[in-house]
């Protein structure tokens, strides 16, 4: 836990849910849900574009942005 403050804080936004929802199956929430879950109003622009990137309009299908996605994330020993 490298924020305590942020991973412990309940929130009521939908990275908020989804955090409970991993936590009741027994799975570790991903630590960038705490961050958009811990104040969801500062963090609007980010998801907003990641789904345009990811889901938008694009040559790509969304399939292919995932891959590429996961792909750059592992070269760079990210877990995601």
């Amino acid at each position: 836990m490298f924020l305590k403050d942020v991973e412990t804080h309940e929130g009521t936004g939908p990275y908020s849910e989804l955090i409970r929802r991993a936590r009741g199956s027994g799975v570790p929430p991903s630590g960038l849900w705490h961050l958009l879950a811990f104040k969801p109003e500062m963090t609007e622009a980010l998801t907003q574009f990641t789904q345009a990137a990811m889901r938008g309009p694009s040559p790509l299908p969304a399939g292919m942005r995932e891959l590429i996605a996961a792909f750059t994330s592992r070269r760079n020993q990210c877990v995601f």
